[in-house]
């Protein structure tokens, strides 16, 4: 395993996106560990705060096809997946493809959308592949959904159901910039949108390459033991109806791998854990109704009291993690 190459993928997309995107490296080495880990990202941001422009510089970095596709309340599943339709001029029926077979798919407002369309990405999502009258058409890859829903505005939306949100590896928010963060980009769009010009950064192999061998990186017992009993305290707590499946724990622990990697490690330290359990398990819990309504009792507040409360497993003086 050459660590090298997960350090690289890593400064080479954080260098391209930040001409786009100013501050958020944290957020972004987050959605590149899910990018790694052939997961899918939800971003729940008010408008206007650069979802759009995450995405296209994340596909332009990678050189990777991309779609972005508008939810509305009149959206069918076919506009996602694709048609079949008689050509008159060969006499035989032709698969016209949708937005969904491109590599990385932008669902703007996936809320917008009616139960109906916003499952037809469940399959794609968890499948890789898409089902159109009963023939089966496997998804390019790497394919990796960035879906968006606005926070704030819940007039005229349908709320993503729980096996929905299950499919996302993490729920994310890019939050407002800082007061010189948000001056930078005033200068840097003045004149020209730096996403015009941005250019490939990596090769295919390199985005197999860290997909194929981050699975590499070690995990300890006491390291899954960690996540084990983060993911059953959620089970157990007061304030939570519903606890974090056994796929959560998988994707925390592919999360820790891969972001231990990017910063050239080859073993996961419970710091990994920490800093990936909140984006990665409160969309998978469901609060008990006396939760709602204040910040206090939110999902992410909700995790991190709980990673307050477990135990961290100390390093060996004789080992490593």
């Amino acid at each position: 395993m050459e660590l090298n190459k997960f350090v690289e993928f890593r400064e080479k997309v954080q260098g391209n996106v930040g001409k786009v995107i100013i501050g958020k490296e944290d957020k972004i080495d987050k959605i590149i560990a899910a990018f790694i880990c052939g997961g899918h990202v939800l971003l729940e941001d008010v408008p206007g705060l650069g979802k759009t422009k995450l995405a296209k510089s994340l596909a332009k970095s990678l050189n990777l096809s991309f779609k972005r596709v508008q939810f509305t309340p009149d959206l069918l599943p076919s506009d996602l997946t694709g048609i079949y339709f008689y050509n008159q001029k060969n006499g035989e029926f032709e698969f016209r493809q949708g937005p969904i077979l491109s590599n990385i798919l932008l669902a703007d407002e996936i809320n917008r959308a009616t139960p109906r369309t916003q499952s037809a990405l469940l399959e794609c999502m968890e499948e890789r592949q898409v089902t159109v009258e009963g023939n089966t058409v496997k998804l390019p890859m790497p394919f990796f959904v960035i879906a968006t829903q606005n926070p704030v505005e819940q007039f005229g939306t349908f709320p993503l159901p729980e096996a929905q949100l299950d499919r996302f590896f993490i729920k994310i928010s890019l939050g407002y910039p800082e007061y010189k963060e948000e001056k930078d980009i005033l200068d840097r769009f003045m004149k020209e949108d730096p996403l015009v010009n941005l250019e490939e950064v990596l090769k295919e192999e390199d985005i197999h390459y860290v997909m194929n061998n981050v699975v590499q990186v070690e995990v300890k017992d006491k390291i899954k033991n960690y996540i084990l009993d983060i993911v059953r305290a959620t089970r157990n707590n007061e304030l939570i109806e519903m606890g974090a499946s056994p796929r959560a724990s998988l994707s925390l622990m592919k999360g820790a791998q891969a972001l231990a990697a990017i910063k050239g490690r080859d073993y996961v330290l419970p710091e990994d854990i920490k800093s990936m359990a909140v984006e990665v398990l409160s969309h998978r819990i469901i609060l008990k109704n006396q939760s709602y309504g204040s910040d206090n009792f939110s999902a992410p507040k909700i995790i991190e009291d709980i990673l307050t409360k477990v135990n961290v497993p100390l390093e060996s003086m004789d080992s490593t993690y």
